[in-house]
């Protein structure tokens, strides 16, 4: 402990973490420095109830020690009248915007903090297209209403101007990308159902008492879903040979053929590590999905693309970026979309996906098998399942893997059998 003076604020600088020091002079007034550099005046005290609240005074910098000084002092009165300055603060939060509201969640979600409906915390890439979709039809749309007056009414109201294109914009998101923002009925599903966990937050939190999210009907997503049939692989076969001859780079057609073969989602494939491929097992043990820990029975044919393409470098990633092996490859989509744009129009990494499963039920398995196969929540080989790998799901891959190379190079069953005989 020491008096906290301009001198002393100064000289602390943490290392890692974050550390506090309490004024001597005024008991409870302290400074929590995070090695980051940021330094905030705080106020420990008990309240009424004899519970332990810490109000954060304001930033250092923007206060100077002494004005912080005079508002700890303050808080401190409150709390021996008998109340609770941390509770009032938090009343007072009703009057905060929706776009601080929104700041705020996104903020605890980067942390941890909120939960999933299975009781775990966001993927980054959930969180990724969290931020997306805030920035870029929350805040433009209802982002300076207040948390405590948005309405049912308002609710409604914002969805219809989704849905509308009201939010529509060309966004530059770095050096060269670009987000095309649309708007429509699936925008307008998904965002909502985005904007009712942040409201659920600000009732958790006593920011209001209601959720104004609660029974809005949201739209259905009218777009019809995009898939391949044979005649369809063929055509990206014949795209992804066309690019290979003319010299492509190999990452982005062997990573193409893998998302085809094995119902992927883009993020596994392009970054999939080489320790996670397991050739003898006949999986892909993925540490890291939108779903967790999950095993992906693959096929013999996607083993061996897999072997060749760790093959081709040194990288810990089975597809390292083309300008760096410490790396993974991305853009994917993009590419795919620009080389079979005539032939394959609509492709996209999810198409291909849901390519793969509608492939496996016109070969006729259950929705349980295909559901383990493309790992989908509740329904993947878990961590539980690790040493042994059901003997029938690495046939069902092997099989859907095979029809599906099968089309794309126009070969038939017999042929492969006597190339593999040979």
């Amino acid at each position: 402990m020491a008096r906290l003076t301009k001198r002393t604020v100064d000289a602390i600088k943490p290392t890692e973490g974050e550390l506090v020091l309490w004024d001597d002079e005024l008991p409870g007034f302290g400074l929590r420095a995070k090695s980051s550099g940021a330094k905030s005046f705080i106020v420990q005290y008990r309240n009424a109830n004899g519970r332990s609240r810490r109000l954060t005074v304001g930033r250092y910098g923007v206060l100077t020690v002494e004005e912080a000084r005079k508002a700890a002092k303050l808080a401190l009165a409150e709390v021996v009248k008998g109340s609770d300055p941390a509770e009032s603060r938090k009343l007072a939060r009703g009057a905060m915007t929706i776009e601080e509201l929104a700041a705020e969640y996104m903020d605890k979600a980067e942390k941890g903090l909120i939960l999933t409906r299975k009781g775990e915390a966001k993927s980054s890439s959930t969180i990724y297209t969290d931020k997306g979709r805030v920035a870029r039809h929350i805040v433009p749309l209802i982002g300076k209403r207040t948390v405590k007056d948005f309405t049912s009414s308002d609710a409604g109201r914002f969805q219809r101007d989704m849905i509308a294109g009201k939010s529509a914009a060309d966004v530059k998101t770095k050096l060269r990308g670009r987000a095309i923002v649309t708007g429509g009925k699936g925008t307008a599903s998904r965002t909502m159902g985005l904007l009712g966990g942040i409201f659920s937050y600000a009732v958790s939190e006593g920011y209001r008492p209601d959720n104004p999210i609660n029974g809005i009907v949201r739209p259905k997503d009218g777009t019809r879903e995009w898939r391949l049939d044979d005649a369809g692989y063929r055509r990206l076969g014949k795209c992804l040979a066309a690019a290979e001859a003319k010299g492509e780079h190999w990452q982005r057609i062997m990573a193409s053929k893998a998302a085809t073969l094995t119902g992927c989602r883009l993020d596994e494939i392009e970054g999939l590590l080489k320790t996670q491929v397991d050739a003898v097992g006949m999986a892909l043990r993925l540490g890291d999905t939108k779903t967790g820990k999950s095993i992906r029975p693959v096929g013999s044919v996607v083993i061996a693309l897999l072997k060749a393409a760790s093959a081709k470098s040194k990288s810990k990633f089975v597809f390292p970026a083309i300008t760096s092996e410490a790396k993974h490859h991305t853009g994917l989509t993009r590419w795919l979309q620009k080389v079979s744009a005539k032939d394959v129009p609509g492709i996209t990494c999810h198409g291909l996906r849901h390519s793969f499963s509608s492939t496996a039920e016109d070969l006729g398995f259950s929705l349980p098998t295909i559901k383990a196969l493309v790992g989908h929540a509740r329904s993947s080989v878990t961590e539980g399942y690790i040493h042994k790998i059901d003997s029938a799901l690495v046939s069902a891959a092997d099989r859907i893997a095979r029809h599906i190379d099968n089309s794309m190079t126009g070969r038939t069953d017999s042929e492969v059998v006597q190339l593999r005989t040979a």
